[in-house]
């Protein structure tokens, strides 16, 4: 029966060329882009889970009320170890300090090159399972050895055993190598740690630590816990909340502080707070494009059910003579479900191909490393399902439509459709423009938000602006002749030290106080230490006041504002002032213009700018806009090696590091066109087979308007109409769903654009366009048609 069943689907297959084209090959479409959805989505949800222990770890992260908002950061207080271990000790089986992830220069013999690593506490290795090419876990018990991943000893030692060497760190300390680790997968949050150096040697060679090791208020270091055994995540937050709180002193309990832990297993996906609480993060792009995946399928799966109820005439007698000869409903439903499962399974292997040749393109949009999981056997069980469930989805509508008609109405010749019978067929045209059109509005919405946000004014100039992060104190050192030695090149335009990036800011702090300061109120301020000519290198303007001098030696006691500091502080004067910074009283000498220097989407945050008193993090650079950004580099570096050879000359642009920013709205805008282009596509090839059958259909009546005069243009507009109908009710039901939306989405931006009429407007139009061009071939041919031709008789 089941033979019977394939061959006659194979036989109409092949008898209806055209369509069985466009249903397999639209279903191929629509099944790759589920496909490689389902790949994305599979990467995230398993994020994390190359570590064993995955649900059993958690980062210490800490809750602060800061300007009336609960803020939440990863980074806690050294004192907190200790703590922990002497009054939890025993619900933890690791409690696993760590430092940034941060660049460093490792050296051997000749060879000086940076990479990113991490000082971490020496349970590290065992708590995160990493696998161990050589040596083992216990590679960080010795305060002076380090552990290297499989790709750093690659690129040091090449195919030499690395095992014993040493190993020079930021041209400071010599470490000996005690294991190689294979590389952590990219789908991993600590995936970018390349090496591991000792806690121990961080915390004792650290000069900031050692000022103050009972400091609550300095947030600066990581925490990671693997719970014990027989613990409660939840429970263990609520037990050690109000560490901080018991401990800290007066200015930190003002913070309302409370810890709590987050697992392993939310770091990815359920990494955003919102005044305290977890609104989600990645897992709502799992869902929307788990959404369009399936809503790209169905627009496939809808045209298999429009072209076959649509030659529903064509069959009528085949089901009438079936019928007559004793075939039951259910043979024939079966039998119309066999043809769309085999279209199905071809389609499958189709898509499969496809997702081969897509996969790089698609990887490098995504920002993923996405293989096909040939040798997974769920994805063959599920590649199985999902062609089950397409198949039946294509095919239920068409199979018990077509299984439906009745045997003596159909062999009498008296079967028409008539006008119900496109109703169906109507609405599902509706559906799949809507979702198309929808699909489009948010793709200019996304656009339209990455533009805005990046034509917004940042307060400084980003041409011609570079920076050089610092890895150790050779710069700081010798920094006037080194400053010295660029500006004689004629190279560069200035030159300055800062504690942050012009892009960035790398701290904060909350114990600043001021003429008329709310005692209750525990405020949060960007701190940014710099040196003489931050000013002049970033393209600032001071709207009161004066910039820092060189010469002056009372700058050492001066800060600098901005104007979003003035404001929060309420200041009506603020030149002459004095602001207490920590426990030094500085002198307000001028207010600067806010630049953005964090989110762009956010406004700019108070800060206070001050002369800098110990090391730098960062050089920043003005390169000299007469000559060539090439050569000013060449010689930058090359000045750069008299006085820190050691270090990798490594340098980053302003303009690309502000635009990282936009990295991730635009892998998702890049995503949503790939997705509506494709959607688009899907239904334009429904809509050709659609226009094909209905200008076959309507022949003789076309051939009987030319006799009667009717024009070219006149048949045309007549066979199109009925097609821009559906895509205007299209439009209108696919507008407030796309409003709200987006809407929704724009809500998570405080600077965001607004929705323009012009958007709905130019979707429009355009969707009309591309619809007229696709029924236009078939229209226009069969109005071009000689009537004597599709009058005659058979």
């Amino acid at each position: 029966m089941i033979k019977n069943y394939l061959k006659i689907a194979w036989r109409s297959m092949l008898k209806n060329k055209a369509s069985s084209i466009i249903n397999i090959g639209g279903l191929a479409v629509g099944m790759a882009v589920a496909i490689m959805i389902g790949l994305w989505i599979w990467d995230e949800l398993s994020f994390n889970k190359y570590h064993k222990n995955y649900d059993r770890i958690a980062q210490v992260m800490l809750n602060q009320t800061f300007n009336g908002e609960v803020n939440t950061g990863r980074a806690i207080a050294l004192p907190l170890e200790a703590e922990m271990r002497k009054s939890y000790g025993s619900d933890f089986k690791h409690i696993v300090m760590a430092s940034w992830n941060d660049n460093h220069t490792l050296s051997t013999g000749e060879k000086n090159v940076s990479f990113a690593g991490s000082f971490m506490g020496s349970d590290a290795p065992e708590m995160l399972t990493l696998k161990m090419l050589k040596g083992n876990w216990n590679g960080l018990k010795n305060p002076s050895s380090l552990i290297i991943s499989s790709s750093v000893a690659k690129a040091l030692f090449g195919s030499a055993d690395p095992m014993g060497k040493t190993l020079k760190l930021d041209n400071k300390a010599t470490f000996n190598i005690s294991g190689v680790y294979a590389d952590m997968p990219a789908n991993t949050t600590l995936g970018g740690i390349t090496f591991m150096a000792p806690w121990e040697f961080y915390i004792t060679h650290h000069d900031w630590i050692g000022r103050d090791p009972a400091n609550w208020s300095d947030n600066s270091l990581f925490m990671y816990v693997q719970i014990a055994g027989n613990a409660d995540m939840a429970r263990l937050t609520a037990r050690i909340k109000d560490i901080v709180l018991n401990n800290g002193s007066p200015g930190v309990v003002k913070t309302r502080p409370a810890l709590f832990l987050q697992p392993m297993s939310k770091w990815h996906l359920y990494s955003q707070f919102k005044n305290g609480v977890n609104v989600g993060g990645a897992i709502g792009y799992v869902w929307l494009f788990g959404a369009i995946g399936l809503f790209v399928l169905l627009l496939a799966c809808i045209n298999f059910m429009n072209l076959s109820t649509a030659r529903s005439e064509k069959r009528s007698k085949e089901v009438g003579i079936r019928k007559a000869v004793g075939s039951l409903r259910g043979q024939l439903v079966s039998q119309f479900f066999c043809e769309s499962m085999l279209i199905a399974l071809l389609a499958f292997g189709l898509s499969l191909l496809l997702v081969v040749i897509a996969l790089p393109y698609f990887n490098n949009i995504a920002g993923k490393q996405i293989t096909v999981l040939w040798d997974n056997p769920l994805f063959w069980v599920a590649g199985a399902g999902f062609t089950l469930f397409t198949g039946i989805i294509a095919g239920s509508y068409p199979a018990f439509y077509l299984s439906s008609f009745q045997p003596v109405k159909v062999l009498k010749g008296a079967f028409k459709a008539g006008r119900m019978a496109t109703l169906p067929r109507k609405i599902l045209v509706v559906t799949q423009f809507t979702v198309s059109i929808v699909l489009i509005i948010g793709t200019v919405v996304v656009f339209r938000q990455i533009q805005f946000a990046k034509n917004r004014p940042v307060g400084y100039s980003r041409a011609g602006l570079v920076d050089i992060p610092v890895t150790n104190n050779d710069l700081y050192k010798n920094f006037s002749p080194f400053r010295t030695d660029l500006l004689a090149s004629g190279m560069v335009s200035e030159v300055a030290g800062s504690s942050s990036p012009t892009t960035d800011i790398n701290n904060t702090r909350s114990d600043i106080n001021w003429p008329g300061k709310d005692p209750s109120l525990a405020a949060d301020f960007a701190n940014i230490a710099i040196t003489s000519e931050y000013g002049k290198v970033a393209g600032w303007k001071l709207t009161q006041g004066r910039d820092f001098d060189r010469s002056n030696i009372n700058d050492s006691t001066s800060v600098i504002l901005n104007e979003a500091a003035v404001k929060y502080m309420g200041l009506k004067n603020p030149v002459g002032q004095l602001v207490k910074v920590g426990k030094r009283t500085l002198t307000v000498i001028g207010v600067a213009n806010d630049m953005v220097m964090a989110s762009p989407y956010e406004p700019a945050k108070q800060t206070v700018f001050y002369l800098l008193r110990q090391g730098f993090d960062d050089v920043i650079i003005r390169i000299n806009p007469k000559v060539s950004t090439h050569t000013a580099l060449a010689r930058i570096g090359q000045i750069s090696k008299v006085y820190s050879p050691s270090v990798p000359f490594a340098y980053r642009f302003a303009d690309d590091e502000y635009g990282y920013k936009f990295a991730n709205e635009e892998r998702i805008g890049k995503l949503a066109t790939v997705f509506a282009v494709l959607a688009i596509f899907i239904s334009c090839l429904g809509l050709f087979g659609m226009a094909s059958f209905i200008a076959e259909q309507r022949t003789k009546e076309l051939g009987i308007r030319k006799v009667l005069g009717a024009t070219v243009f006149g048949l045309w507009k007549l066979l199109s109409a009925d097609f821009i109908v559906l895509v205007v009710i299209a439009f209108l039901i696919a507008v407030p769903v796309a409003l709200y939306s987006m809407k929704s989405w724009l809500q998570h931006y405080t600077y965001r654009a607004d929705i323009s009429w012009w958007i709905f407007a130019a979707t429009a139009a355009g969707a009309i366009l591309i619809t007229l061009l696709t029924v236009s071939y078939q229209s226009i041919k069969a109005a071009w048609q000689n009537p004597v031709k599709s009058l005659k008789s058979e």
